[in-house]
């Protein structure tokens, strides 16, 4: 078809654009129909969200409360036993182990028989007795004549003296030679080729140094003992404690110590020693705690929290340690805002307390309401 004129030109292109336009439109139209609906965007703050429930009556309320409480400090450490409650076990005799009657984390009795060692010392030492004892005979029976031929005037009393001195160098190496075999542990009635070696005091076994068919005895390079025994009803609690608060910590004062084995349960000691030298790596010193140890609970190697009280007591905010929510390495609690809702506050905690407390230093007032179970209502709100 041919268009013969301006008019019919401007005519048909209006009509294509016409066509073009309703096209877009429909296009726009359905795109906008197929488009997912925007999602809702949460605001919330830096310190507070707000979470609703429909029944905020399940969630039982509770207040923060004000304690007198003593400035702490809180530091890790381990378990060790208190060295001078450690005893060495020794034979006193060199030789080979032949018996051995207890173990390394056994229980001894002071005088229970721990192990038994054949040793050449003791064949040494009841030959010298033997002798000894003849010699003593020898030297008795000389006096005995010497003092009958002096009664008689038959000799000089220098020779009745010379007797005497005899006999009684004789019974002291007589008396010596008994003294060495009791050191031995041989009974000089019942000679034998081993050595019985018994528990010096009552306690557990910390270290073991020898095992059956080992070495045993002192020798002069040194011996640590064939056994240590340790009396482990006080220990220590060494802590680390770092060099921006060593002067706040002094002898005697009290600790709260908290073990991961024993949940709730606390054990009291005291600081008995403030290390002199730090550890060049971590900026530390050793700080020693004195606890007592009834029934053994405390074992050696136990990792520990110890919680010093290093200053006066103070007022402070307190807190039941349900009502906190730990999330994201912050601490919240969710306080009621009405109408159904809860806001979660960021709060900034202390020292745990006997009771299932915790400190509060900031975020709460004394008296304010929080959710009692913190977990339980965010928990609720994620399922909702």
């Amino acid at each position: 078809m041919k268009l013969r004129s301006g008019v019919g030109i401007a005519a048909a292109m209006g009509l294509v654009m016409a066509t073009l336009a309703g096209c877009k439109d429909k296009h726009e139209d359905s795109a906008a129909q197929e488009a997912p609906p925007a999602q809702v965007q949460v605001e919330s703050s830096s310190v507070t969200d707000v979470v609703h429930v429909a029944a905020p009556e399940r969630f039982r309320l509770t207040s923060t409360g004000i304690r007198s409480i003593d400035g702490t400090l809180a530091v890790t450490g381990t378990v060790n036993p208190d060295v001078s409650r450690e005893i060495p076990v020794l034979s006193l005799a060199n030789g080979r182990v032949v018996a051995l009657h207890v173990g390394l984390g056994d229980t001894v009795r002071k005088g229970q028989m721990v192990m038994e060692v054949q040793s050449p010392d003791v064949a040494a030492a009841f030959d010298t007795y033997t002798k000894a004892v003849n010699d003593e005979h020898l030297t008795d029976v000389t006096l005995t004549r010497d003092k009958l031929l002096y009664d008689k005037g038959a000799i000089a009393k220098s020779q009745l003296e010379t007797a005497q001195a005899g006999e009684d160098d004789a019974a002291a190496d007589l008396r010596a030679a008994e003294q060495q075999l009791r050191v031995l542990g041989v009974d000089k009635s019942h000679p034998a080729d081993t050595v019985k070696v018994y528990a010096p005091a009552s306690g557990v076994i910390i270290t073991q140094n020898t095992t059956a068919s080992g070495a045993a005895g002192v020798t002069y390079t040194g011996a640590s003992g064939s056994f240590t025994i340790a009396d482990l009803s006080h220990v220590w609690v060494v802590c680390d404690v770092y060099e921006n608060d060593l002067a706040k910590v002094k002898l005697g004062d009290s600790a709260s110590i908290q073990i991961n084995a024993y949940p709730g349960k606390s054990f009291q000691g005291t600081v008995s020693d403030i290390g002199a030298v730090l550890d060049p790596t971590i900026r530390t010193a050793k700080v020693r705690i004195q606890v007592p140890n009834p029934g053994g609970m405390l074992r050696i190697g136990m990792f520990a929290t110890a919680t010093l009280n290093v200053a006066k007591a103070a007022m402070q905010t307190t807190l039941p340690s349900t009502a906190v929510l730990h999330l994201h390495d912050r601490d919240y609690v969710f306080v009621p805002a009405g109408n159904g809702d809860f806001r979660r506050v960021v709060v900034k905690l202390g020292a745990s307390l006997d009771g299932g407390s915790v400190v509060v230093q900031s975020g709460l007032a004394a008296g304010q309401q929080v959710v009692a179970n913190a977990l339980e209502l965010q928990n609720t709100a994620d399922q909702g």
